[in-house]
Order: C-alpha cells, then sequence, then structure tokens
C-alpha cells in the first residue's frame, strides 16, 4: 500500500483567517488578468464588506466571490488551464501560493509583515525561476499584481537584499502582456564589487 508524503507546513499557513480579497485592488487586478488572458472583458466587478472582497456579478446565476475563485473562473473561460497547474503536485503548490498571496500580501499591511513576505519569497525562489518552480502559473501573475506596490517603494539597497525576489519580478514584469499600463520596476543589472587582490 502506498504511503503519502506530507511536507512540513510552511509557517505562513499558521496565519489568521484567510481573506480572498484584501487590498482594495482586485477588481483592477481582474481586469487586468481579464486583459493577459485575452477575455473581452466587459465584466462587472464589485466588492463586498470591509475588506473590499472582489465580486464578479455574472449575468446568469449567483456572483463568484474572492480574488483565487474569480481569477481561476477567468483562466478556465479563456481556456488556459495550464495556468493553475499540470499536474496534481503543480496545482497544489499554484492553489498554495494563491492561498499566501490572498493571506499574506493582501492581509500584511506593517512594515514587518511586508518584510516577512519578501523574506518567505525570496527563500522559496533561491532555486526557481517560477513559483511553481519551472512553469508560469496564476500564481505568477497574482503575486506580482499584488506586490508591485511594494517593490516600486523599495530602495536599491533592499531590492538587492532580496535578490531572488528581485530576479523573479523582474522576469514575471517583463513576460508577455503581464505588465500592461503598471509602471516599470528599474533593477540595477550591474553590480560594482571590488577586487580584494
Amino acid at each position: 500500500m502506498g504511503r503519502a508524503v506530507v511536507a512540513a507546513l510552511p509557517p505562513w499557513l499558521a496565519c489568521p483567517a484567510v481573506q480572498d480579497g484584501g487590498s482594495g485592488t482586485g477588481a483592477e487586478e481582474l481586469e487586468l488578468l481579464e486583459r493577459l488572458l485575452g477575455l473581452p472583458g466587459g465584466n462587472k466587478y464589485g466588492v463586498q464588506g470591509e475588506r473590499k472582497v472582489p465580486v464578479l456579478q455574472t449575468n446568469n446565476g449567483p456572483g463568484l466571490t474572492g480574488l483565487m475563485t474569480i481569477a481561476a473562473h477567468l483562466v478556465r473561460q479563456a481556456r488556459k488551464e495550464q495556468l493553475l497547474g499540470s499536474t496534481a503536485e503543480e496545482k497544489a503548490v499554484v492553489q498554495q501560493w494563491l492561498e499566501y498571496r490572498v493571506t499574506r500580501v493582501n492581509g500584511g499591511s506593517s512594515k514587518e509583515d511586508i518584510r516577512t513576505v519578501l523574506k518567505d519569497l525570496n527563500m522559496h525562489l533561491e532555486d526557481k525561476v517560477y513559483l511553481a518552480g519551472s512553469i508560469f502559473t496564476l500564481a505568477d501573475i497574482l503575486m506580482y499584481y499584488g506586490l508591485h506596490h511594494i517593490m516600486v517603494d523599495l530602495t536599491v539597497q533592499e531590492k538587492e537584499k532580496y535578490l531572488n525576489v528581485s530576479r523573479w519580478f523582474n522576469h514575471i514584469q517583463h513576460y508577455p502582456g503581464v505588465r500592461q499600463h503598471l509602471s516599470n520596476v528599474i533593477f540595477i543589472k550591474n553590480r560594482l564589487y571590488t577586487n580584494a587582490h
């Protein structure tokens, strides 16, 4: 009989209740995602509650609530399910990073919360190109949108401190169609080193 392998839970999963939405930019992010996916647009988005959870008003049936739920719906509507992961493991990793995006990036507002997010991501991205490993997914897109306002405000030194996040973020912002009207975040390409010889 096979045995399931259970990895230790990352510390961020032991956080407060999931907020599916959060920073008030969910509707804008969903509109950016629509354009990236090549959908015609025209969806009507609203927000609900004090946390401004995104809501998609549908023509038939009840509306959809929550950034992750609506984003996954848009991906399926565009028939780009590969953005949700191909294997069961990839799908789980994408879901994990979408939960992280909603609970920690949206939920964190203090400088300490932001440092923790950047530190977590920096460690995770040490040996990865994308959040799910070697494939570009919805997790990369929504994490990019969620971190944009943070990355814009980082100093050169902070960007260098979180070098793996900076490398990933710069790669994602240059991925075709992702950045759209968002400002280009500048990263210094050449680092100067003194020769100790």
